[in-house]
């Protein structure tokens, strides 16, 4: 059989033999009523969940703060739900003038104009578009303390607005059990003193200890202070309406959901649990996976939702390799600084604790996975940048392979598992 993975804009043959591949993880079919995207959008903003339509919850003269995710998360599209909703706010009574789309860019860079075109398409030039910008204290209000200890201090554009409005999409995330919901507020528009407190409670408490196991992928009840401490901050600022989108591996939208930011964001992640969620009966010593393509490769950074995914399938001292084209590099200096920075697991972490940050706590995690097993990474970084770590790297899926041969005894005859999707389908061990 031919099975392709995807990088940046391309793809590579895995050529590897037939009876050697056990499982390729796609999502799961869920029977879904096929419709268009604007279909779906307008069907959930027609049926809202725990909430009133939103022209019931927004008065005409009201000041509007839509929060949109960033380039980084383009696949969302945005450009696509955008005009709808802010054509359900004209009817509304809701001017142009008194409507705000701020990019919740968290710790992220600015983004160029053409960028924003992408992200609010038909929009731009006509509703106001504005980057958060972590670093800028004058732009932030203090909001409170969490019960965590985090201070949350938010963008004075989504604080002083009448409404605010977050949307995005849903996906596993490796920290806060789902991504969309609730993490448009933190880290999308918080401080970068916020959003460094509120991710190091990621890791144990003390030195030598590591990652909160709790702090994973699907898990989002009251065990994950990572999901709970985004709840206390959320609710300090609280939306008055979500819109989230569910994406294929095509990044076609598939299904939307709107209305209250906690029970609608709910069932968006109830869906992604189904649809995501590949039960599997063992371990691999094998796998070959990529993050689907651009923009989900578009930095090392992004990695890590796929690195993590990788984490649940691979059996110990395992090999595994991991396509990210990586165009923008690291895509975060602490990041770079955690992998070229330090030659051993010991310095790292005192380092990521003395300054914790969560691109340092990502460059960690890879670190960390390369001592633990054989990693060889398909990107366009060179290979010199990892010397101090314990990662191959390779600039094709074929090189990649060879490598992989070298590392077992000359021979790919192994149990081999493939995540053409990595970044979202997360394998579960049945029990």
């Amino acid at each position: 059989m031919s099975y392709k993975l995807r990088y940046d804009k391309i793809e590579f043959d895995v050529k590897l033999k037939d009876e050697n591949i056990k499982e390729v993880l796609e999502s799961n079919d869920l029977g879904l009523t096929k419709k268009t995207p604007k279909e779906h959008i307008k069907d959930a903003l027609d049926n809202p969940i725990g909430s009133d339509k939103l022209n019931k919850k927004i008065d005409k003269d009201d000041k509007v703060c839509i929060i949109i995710s960033d380039i980084t998360r383009k696949w969302q599209s945005s450009k696509m739900y955008l005009p709808i909703l802010v054509d359900e706010l004209n009817k509304a009574g809701v001017k142009d003038d008194d409507i705000t789309i701020l990019s919740a860019t968290g710790t992220h860079r600015k983004q160029t104009e053409e960028e924003h075109k992408e992200l609010i398409g038909e929009l731009y030039g006509r509703i106001e578009i504005i980057d958060h910008v972590c670093t800028d204290d004058e732009n932030m209000v203090y909001m409170g303390t969490t019960s965590h200890g985090t201070p949350i201090k938010l963008n004075k554009v989504a604080v002083n607005a009448d409404k605010v409005i977050i949307t995005g999409g849903v996906v596993y995330h490796f920290l806060a059990g789902f991504g969309g919901g609730r993490k448009s507020i933190v880290p999308g528009i918080a401080a970068r003193e916020t959003i460094m407190k509120h991710h190091s409670l990621s890791l144990n408490e003390g030195l030598g200890s590591g990652s909160n196991p709790f702090v994973r992928s699907a898990n989002m009840s009251e065990t994950n202070p990572f999901h709970t401490d985004l709840m206390e901050a959320a609710e300090m600022l609280k939306p008055a309406f979500l819109l989230n989108v569910v994406v294929d591996g095509d990044f076609n939208i598939i299904k939307a959901f709107a209305g209250d930011y906690v029970e609608a964001h709910k069932e968006a992640c109830k869906m992604v649990d189904e649809m995501e969620g590949v039960y599997i009966d063992k371990k691999y010593p094998f796998v070959i996976a990529t993050a689907g393509g651009f923009p989900k490769d578009i930095n090392l950074y992004q990695g890590s939702k796929t690195l993590c995914n990788v984490m649940e399938i691979i059996e110990d001292n395992g090999t595994a390799i991991i396509l990210f084209k990586c165009g923008e590099k690291f895509g975060d200096e602490d990041c770079e600084k955690q992998i070229k920075g330090y030659d051993n697991m010991y310095d790292r972490e005192v380092a990521l604790r003395n300054d914790f940050s969560i691109g340092a706590y990502v460059g960690y995690l890879f670190a960390d996975f390369a001592d633990k097993y054989n990693l060889i990474l398909v990107t366009s970084i060179p290979k010199e940048e990892f010397k101090n770590t314990k990662a191959y790297v390779a600039t094709t899926l074929d090189e990649a392979l060879e490598i992989a041969k070298d590392l077992n005894g000359g021979s790919l005859d192994m149990e081999t598992a493939l995540l053409p999707h990595g970044a979202n389908t997360l394998p579960k061990i049945r029990k």
